[in-house]
């Protein structure tokens, strides 16, 4: 037997797991490719030869507007040398180099329907030189998909997409997207043209693609880059172009299992998306296991990627295991077992996380039989005027982030026979999303055997909300 720790709310909680079980930790159980020793000058010849367009020096001169996109802190890394922190400091030399001043710089943080980033958030995200620069002269804002003097109703993209996307990145003469491929549950690598029809947009656009009859279907789950959702990100982004009559200029970087830059591309999204792939498939689709597994076994501290709560938040306790079992399908038996620990005691997080208390109410009541059944009321959340004042003007999450969170939920339940959380405070909120509550592993485990018979084969995944994920394949 061994024993292996699992996160659990601000501490571990220890499980001791026969010798058969198999752990992986990304970037360790398997080294990520290289990463770049001279980030800068790399970030710079990319930046300098851009694929499929011309450089920065031949789109901009003095009188042009430009506006720099950059993701917000849930993903991409602090670090001195991070991408944002390299990359946006050489685009904005390279446009005053131009001829551009200084005031017609702008800087967005593409937020989406994620909460607007704070001041101090921001300022670690770039650094104090550019936040400096920039921050006191409101030169650097918060995207608001609620802002409808600066929104622009662009109809519907060719798949009837709607597309309604940020006013001031269409009018501008170049817009900048700043982006990470890395690898994602939804539609298989952030960046690119995700970046831009996530986070600039209205709520209705993220309504067509973030949802049931999307995320439901055989081509969403394992992940791949091929699937419905993705297409519709890479048409919604092409339609924004097409409708602005320019491209984005796109610098996306590889990251590693540290946000540590792999490789950087810039140019023209639709040929430097398959550019960055070949490039990230090698740290991010693990040809690894031998054979499928049982049992799926993790933890959940309490903060992580959206936020404090995630660990804690019933509905996104949900959707994170959803998320694990989009990344690894690959590798799980049909109707697997997932065991969980966290202390799910009830925290949703009020402050950030609109919505959320109202919406899992609801599906405790109302003939709500299974998640889907809850679409029904997101325009009447998305209209209502409290939430979005509270998402406009508080640092609250957009009242439709908990209807995209539980169409990924609902997912984990389509794939596994059961999801068990192991050390539930309030076992309550766990029955609520259909989740059953043990007091240990062991526990867990024993019941893991109705599904999957004695000896059943583990996966166990500790850090696994700690470090950047994988998508784990067979060998």
């Amino acid at each position: 037997m061994k024993k292996i720790a699992f996160e659990y709310g601000q501490g571990l909680l220890e499980a001791e797991l026969p010798d058969s079980a198999d752990i992986f930790i990304p970037g360790e159980t398997m080294a990520d490719p290289p990463h770049l020793e001279n980030k800068v000058e790399a970030t710079r010849k990319s930046i300098l030869n851009p694929v499929g367009m011309e450089p920065i020096a031949g789109q901009v001169k003095k009188g042009s507007k430009v506006v720099i996109i950059f993701p917000d802190r849930v993903k991409g890394g602090f670090q001195d040398d991070s991408h944002r922190k390299v990359s946006i400091p050489i685009i904005i030399e390279e446009c005053l180099k131009a001829g551009v001043e200084k005031k017609d710089i702008r800087l967005i943080c593409s937020t989406g329907l994620h909460r607007k980033n704070k001041r101090e958030e921001i300022r670690v995200i770039l650094g104090d030189k550019v936040f400096n620069d920039f921050w006191y002269s409101h030169q650097i804002t918060n995207h608001d998909s609620e802002d409808w003097e600066n929104l622009i109703d662009l109809g519907q993209d060719e798949q009837g997409n709607r597309v309604i996307m940020n006013r001031e990145v269409f009018h501008a003469d170049l817009a900048v997207l700043i982006g990470h491929a890395m690898g994602n549950p939804y539609g298989g690598y952030s960046g690119g043209y995700k970046h831009c029809s996530t986070g600039l947009v209205h709520w209705k656009t993220i309504a067509t693609n973030h949802v049931p009859h999307v995320m439901h279907r055989d081509d969403f789950t394992p992940v791949n880059s091929k699937s419905l959702m993705r297409q519709k990100f890479d048409s919604i982004g092409m339609h924004m172009e097409k409708c602005m009559k320019k491209k984005f200029f796109i610098c996306d970087a590889v990251l590693d299992t540290y946000a540590r830059q792999i490789a950087v591309f810039s140019g023209y999204g639709k040929e430097i998306q398959p550019l960055s792939w070949e490039v990230a498939d090698k740290r991010t689709y693990i040809p690894w296991a031998s054979e499928k597994y049982d049992v799926m076994m993790f933890g959940m501290p309490q903060f992580f990627h959206y936020g404090n709560g995630h660990g804690t938040n019933p509905i996104l306790m949900l959707q994170a295991i959803s998320a694990n079992i989009i990344r690894h399908k690959r590798v799980m038996k049909d109707n697997c077992v997932v065991i969980a620990s966290s202390i799910c005691n009830g925290y949703f997080h009020d402050e950030e996380f609109t919505a959320y208390r109202e919406l899992y109410e609801l599906y405790q009541k109302d003939y709500n039989y299974t998640l889907p059944d809850l679409e029904k009321y997101d325009e009447y959340f998305c209209t209502n005027e409290e939430y979005i004042r509270k998402y406009r003007f508080n640092h609250r999450f957009h009242p439709y982030h908990c209807f995209s969170m539980i169409s990924c939920g609902y997912i984990a339940h389509k794939h596994c026979s059961e999801i068990y959380i192991v050390g539930a405070y309030e076992p309550g909120y766990a029955r609520g999303m259909d989740m059953k509550p043990v007091k240990t592993f062991e526990e867990a485990l024993k019941n893991a055997e109705k599904h999957a018979g004695p000896n059943p084969k583990i996966l166990a995944l500790p850090r696994t909300f700690k470090t950047a994920g994988v998508h784990l394949m067979m060998k």
